[in-house]
């Protein structure tokens, strides 16, 4: 996702430097009219806003801290966190560069690599209004809708319910299309019927097209938001297990629950 996100934001004038641990990705962002920065500290220096995409929390840490990003950005500096983790981790960091004068903030996006191709996607922007204000141009040039959710830390919020919802739309729609298939209905007939029904939703919009790759991840940050929280989410934890089944026959119906 992180190479589109740099082609629409160099299309739409911005001056974008990037990082990367792979050296390798390096041609292709010179391709799509970026810089390339040889670490992390380089990248913070001149930056107004730096755009962190990694998989997890203890990566995010790691990265953003008082011996990586925090201790090179400049005073005023966002750091805008599109990587999903629990809400706490984006409080704590930003807790920490607030002494430094520099804004961490969560900023997580939606709808998944068809629309980051095509700057479209919903992106969840959360912290102060003159902060999110700042980062809207930046949003703008490859989302298509841009919600300020509140505080810092809401953005997070606002995708672990995206995710929630997510996840158990493809869990039910393999099962309703695999029991009509078992009746002997055409599920392709079927599917577009049901996109005109209460039964639509985004997934089944999409159906084929997710690869299921962060779901375990998403629904175990879910699980430990439910624990802080102190609130039983019992599908959650069904549809953790549901998924790490469904994952490697995933939409092959005639597998399915047997």
């Amino acid at each position: 996702m992180g190479q589109p996100i740099i082609g629409h934001m160099v299309r739409r004038g911005f001056t974008v430097r990037a990082f990367d641990i792979d050296p390798a990705k390096r041609d292709a962002v010179a391709q799509l009219g970026a810089g390339w920065a040889a670490s992390p500290a380089e990248l913070a220096l001149g930056s107004d806003a730096i755009l962190v995409c990694v998989g997890y929390d203890r990566e995010l840490r790691g990265l953003v801290s008082a011996a990586g990003l925090l201790r090179d950005a400049a005073r005023g500096t966002i750091v805008a966190v599109l990587s999903t983790v629990h809400p706490r981790t984006v409080q704590e960091l930003a807790d920490a560069a607030r002494p430094l004068d520099v804004h961490v903030v969560d900023t997580t996006v939606a709808r998944g690599g068809r629309a980051a191709d095509a700057g479209t996607l919903l992106a969840f922007l959360a912290g102060d209004a003159g902060v999110v204000a700042r980062l809207t141009p930046v949003f703008a040039s490859f989302s298509a809708d841009i919600v300020h959710t509140g505080g810092v830390g809401t953005a997070q919020v606002a995708k672990a319910a995206n995710n929630l919802v997510m996840w158990a739309c493809l869990i039910a729609n393999h099962e309703a299309l695999a029991l009509a298939r078992r009746f002997g209905v055409d599920v392709d007939r079927l599917r577009e019927a049901l996109l005109m029904s209460s039964a639509d939703n985004y997934v089944l919009r999409h159906w084929g097209e997710n690869t299921m790759a962060w779901a375990d991840d998403d629904l175990e940050i879910i699980e430990a938001m439910a624990r802080d929280a102190g609130i039983g989410l019992p599908q959650t934890a069904l549809n953790r297990k549901l998924c790490r089944t469904l994952k490697p026959k995933r939409f092959k119906l005639d597998e399915y629950g047997v």
